[in-house]
């Protein structure tokens, strides 16, 4: 089952005996054996029962609360992992370390590459006018090793993100739907929409291995601390993006999974976002996506995305408590 999405408004989320049960207008909407679900994630306005709530938390299962649009709200969190050889590790390493700087140079390494290797795929496949981005990628992929200042990376990081998505509109092969750049708070138009939504849906399955682990995910090396900020959770994420959301978007537009008719625009702001139906059919995609296999090029296994980021997170926790000489991002031909 993996995580459990909730989107409709004014749903009841029970527990009734060892299943966790919603309800929504005298109507049972889910009712799933609590031994499948690892995590639950409410979209909208929900009431959780306190039999609920109680049983989410002595099993280990996080609550994250987010708008209708994907906005993050908030984490009921399960007791802090007691490793706290890992968060000792992790703190040692704060600031401009030897250990920081090679952490960042990877999770920079692992995004940019994963986008080049997004760019290369689809000029195999005939696309044109992609040459000037993957070059541009190379340019900022190549200093990284050598590169030993986190400021420096971050631009590094900036500029390669930059050529990426200067040529992401190319990508989408279906003429409903265009890109021109990323625009964040708020998505002005559908793709960006879906963008924003999916890395939201992906910082909340992050941050559950985060936790899992035995990470403080408030402590990060590329992304600065900020009050309340889950730094560490964006950090390992970042090699994700491409792989899990930007693939899956793209797969869905240029399939025609989803359609104009599936987005809604604000007047006022001029947000753009899902309706309830669209917004379902992402959930369900979102989820095929994370529960597909792909072969672990450290692991040497089949394993689902959902499994590669508790990989991932424990790999890092090897590299920082010293028992590996590197973190290896993940990065997927």
């Amino acid at each position: 089952m993996g995580t459990v999405y909730i989107s409709t408004d004014d749903a009841f989320i029970g527990k009734t005996d060892e299943r966790l049960r919603v309800r929504a207008q005298k109507e049972t909407l889910l009712d799933v054996p609590l031994i499948k679900v690892d995590g639950v994630v409410v979209l909208g306005r929900a009431t959780v029962s306190p039999a609920a709530l109680m049983e989410l938390l002595e099993r280990k299962i996080p609550l994250s609360f987010m708008t209708g649009t994907g906005r993050f709200l908030g984490r009921l969190e399960p007791e802090l992992n007691k490793n706290i050889f890992v968060r000792s590790a992790q703190w040692q390493a704060a600031g401009e370390t030897a250990q920081s700087v090679h952490a960042v140079q990877a999770f920079i390494r692992g995004k940019l590459k994963n986008y080049r290797v997004m760019l290369l795929r689809a000029q195999r496949e005939g696309l044109t006018g992609l040459e000037a981005g993957i070059t541009r990628l190379e340019q900022a992929i190549a200093p990284i090793n050598q590169t030993s200042i986190i400021n420096a990376l971050r631009g590094l990081e900036g500029a390669g993100s930059a050529a990426y998505f200067a040529h992401f509109g190319q990508l989408i092969r279906n003429s409903d739907f265009t890109f021109k750049n990323r625009t964040r708070r708020p998505p002005t138009d559908a793709v960006n929409a879906l963008l924003s939504f999916g890395y939201a849906l992906l910082l909340h399955d992050v941050q559950g291995a985060i936790n899992i682990v035995g990470f403080d995910p408030y402590l990060g090396y590329l992304h600065t601390q900020r009050y309340g900020r889950p730094s560490l959770a964006l950090d390992l994420m970042e090699e994700f993006r491409p792989l899990v959301v930007d693939a899956m978007v793209l797969s869905a537009l240029n399939r025609k999974a989803l359609t104009v008719a599936d987005f809604v625009d604000e007047p006022i702001s001029r947000a753009v976002s899902l309706t309830d139906e669209g917004r379902r059919q992402f959930l369900r995609l979102y989820e095929q996506k994370k529960q597909s296999k792909f072969k672990h090029p450290v692991m040497g296994r089949q394993c689902t995305y959902q499994e590669a980021f508790e990989i991932q997170t424990r790999l890092l926790a090897k590299y920082l408590m010293g028992e590996t000489e590197q973190y290896p991002p993940l990065i997927l031909k």
